[in-house]
């Protein structure tokens, strides 16, 4: 049962990711029958670090805690901060004897430089992936979630996927009941439906450069909402269809289908969030045809459903005029 929690701050840490384990996990709500637990936040030597909001933060302990802690959480701190190597041994002793390990956003680069995340499935923020993946290529990044458990390794994507990945563990250790309580008392959701695909900023792109195709994906951009095939495109491009696939895949790096599968989804994307048309309607400007289809391809390539995205990004005012359809 999870009692001890010791939370590693080092310098330039974020102060909202070290405040989500805090107060999942610091707060003492024992009064109203939620679990209790000894919560420390330790630095390297005791002493005081800077947040990244520019104050100091003074913390309980140095890192004597951690080696008896059942969950050792690392928040976010800025990329190019030294970690100090008893910070990392202190991790890897965790790990040894068993102890959860939960970092939140960049807080995984430490798991990761201590040789924790070689071979084992993690996330971070969407912003980091690549450059997670890159520094440690062993690791199994997942880039469109917003927590990945690995055994007793827990990591989450930014800001408010710590709270989700907090109540999962809360989840594990104590319960959904006592996790679905947390949540009304934190009033957050128990759950949240989707990835971190949905929270990606995706505006429509202009065409890519493409010296040879620039003005049938020109074409293409300005009409989404028509169907088309890829003779009919070739034949626009005065080409034959085995040839403009060949070039279009040199050009954009994908295929005809795909390319304009993508395009249709940011459409989908920006119609969900600036108007008021039916999914229905935004099908059929993004050129799905039906609320089904968009829903198939919109949920592989965002992570959620058409319905569940606009509920959680459509603006709440007036929503501005839909694009104007071109045949």
């Amino acid at each position: 049962m999870l009692r001890s929690v010791a939370v590693i701050a080092l310098d330039d840490v974020a102060a909202f990711e070290l405040g989500v384990v805090a107060e999942v996990f610091g707060t003492d709500r024992t009064v109203d029958g939620f679990p209790g637990y000894r919560f420390d936040v330790c630095t390297a030597d005791g002493g005081p670090v800077r947040s990244r909001s520019g104050f100091l933060l003074t913390p309980t302990a140095d890192l004597a805690p951690v080696d008896d802690a059942d969950l050792v959480a690392v928040p976010a701190h800025s990329g190019d901060t030294a970690v100090p190597e008893p910070v990392l041994a202190a991790l890897r002793r965790a790990a040894d004897r068993g102890a959860w390990l939960l970092s939140v956003c960049s807080g995984a680069f430490v798991l990761g430089r201590a040789g924790l995340l070689d071979g084992r499935d993690c996330t971070t923020h969407w912003r980091h992936v690549d450059e997670l993946q890159e520094q440690f290529p062993t690791a199994r990044v997942h880039c469109n979630s917003l927590y990945v458990q690995d055994g007793r390794l827990l990591t989450s994507a930014g800001t408010a996927a710590g709270i989700d990945a907090c109540l999962h563990l809360v989840r594990q250790e104590h319960g959904s009941a006592v996790a679905t309580r947390l949540a009304r008392r934190m009033v957050v959701p128990p759950h949240r439906d989707g990835g971190q695909a949905q929270y990606v900023e995706a505006p429509i792109p202009a065409a890519p450069e493409a010296p040879t195709l620039e003005p049938v994906l020109e074409w293409l951009m300005g009409h989404l909402d028509r169907a088309v095939t890829v003779d009919e495109l070739a034949a626009r491009a005065q080409m034959a269809p085995r040839t403009f696939a060949r070039r279009f895949r040199a050009e954009t790096g994908t295929t005809p289908h795909d390319w304009l599968t993508n395009q249709r989804v940011l459409l989908a994307r920006r119609l969900l969030e600036d108007t008021t048309l039916s999914v229905e309607n935004v099908a059929d400007r993004a050129g799905f045809g039906d609320a089904a289809t968009l829903r198939h391809h919109f949920t592989r390539r965002v992570g959620t459903t058409p319905q569940a995205y606009r509920t959680t990004f459509r603006e709440r005012v007036d929503a501005r005029p839909a694009p104007v359809r071109r045949r």
